[in-house]
């Protein structure tokens, strides 16, 4: 099947490249447009199969683009082009949507093509045509909660100020009204009032509250040992190998999450 499609970047170095390696793809380049309104109107005009849709554009931005489409009920597939790094674009993969990372790969492009093919065939099974209103406000707030987070974080280790990367905090634990964070190689004091305003800096996917005193990464324990009443304890991979409680509350929520 051949594939109309609309082009949407404010760079027109951009989509020429785009359109030279669409090419390759059986993909016919039916019409360009350099900002969100001519895509509306473009949209609207040509009825494209797939919009491959620049997001940080003069104007209107790819996402309120795409709301314009959803408000129209235009039955196009959308494939976001962002230059957002590869945690900030997992938030794009919800149901119609696809995303390519700048510069276009031409082999992550295929992908993105087979994907809408799959998506535009017949039978029972086809997906919905278009991007749905809901589908795509939860993309605005997950990439908006992404962009309220930090991936450093300032920690105080005796007179001196350190940025940890994020992945790097192993837990973090209220003690005596003060948050001690514990990474890779350092133990310090967070600035958070609070461990719930600490948390908040951080992504929820991967820093649980396992416990009212204790936010940890659930990819930095090393062990779960059972205890009494079917509750566990965490044991944590940093030098001490702290041993963190896992609050009642949290127990069905780890068992789910590793299927114990």
């Amino acid at each position: 099947m051949r594939l109309r499609a609309l082009l949407v970047d404010d760079e027109q170095l951009a989509r020429e490249e785009l359109a030279f390696l669409l090419g390759q793809h059986d993909v016919e380049v039916v019409g360009q447009a350099a900002n969100g309104v001519e895509a509306v109107g473009l949209a609207e005009d040509l009825d494209p199969d797939i919009v491959f849709l620049d997001i940080q554009m003069p104007g209107l931005s790819g996402f309120e683009v795409a709301r314009q489409f959803a408000q129209r009920e235009l039955p196009t597939a959308v494939v976001y082009i962002t230059a957002y790094d590869q945690h900030a674009v997992e938030a794009f993969e919800v149901n119609a949507v696809d995303y390519l990372l700048k510069p276009v790969d031409p082999a992550r492009l295929e992908q993105a093509v087979q994907r809408v093919r799959r998506r535009l065939g017949t039978g029972p099974d086809r997906p919905p045509g278009g991007l749905k209103a809901p589908d795509l406000e939860r993309i605005v707030q997950m990439v908006e909660e992404r962009q309220r987070r930090r991936d450093r974080l300032a920690v105080r280790v005796g007179e001196r100020l350190l940025l940890v990367q994020a992945d790097e905090v192993i837990h973090a634990s209220l003690e005596d009204d003060t948050i001690v964070v514990v990474a890779n190689g350092l133990v310090g004091t967070s600035s958070c009032r609070t461990l719930d305003e600490l948390q908040a800096q951080l992504d929820p996917a991967v820093f649980w509250r396992v416990h009212r005193s204790h936010l940890v990464n659930i990819n930095k324990i090393k062990e779960i040992v059972p205890w009494f009443s079917r509750n566990y304890i965490l044991r944590m991979k940093d030098a001490k190998q702290t041993e963190i409680p896992v609050s009642r509350a949290q127990t069905r929520r780890l068992r789910d999450y590793l299927r114990l």
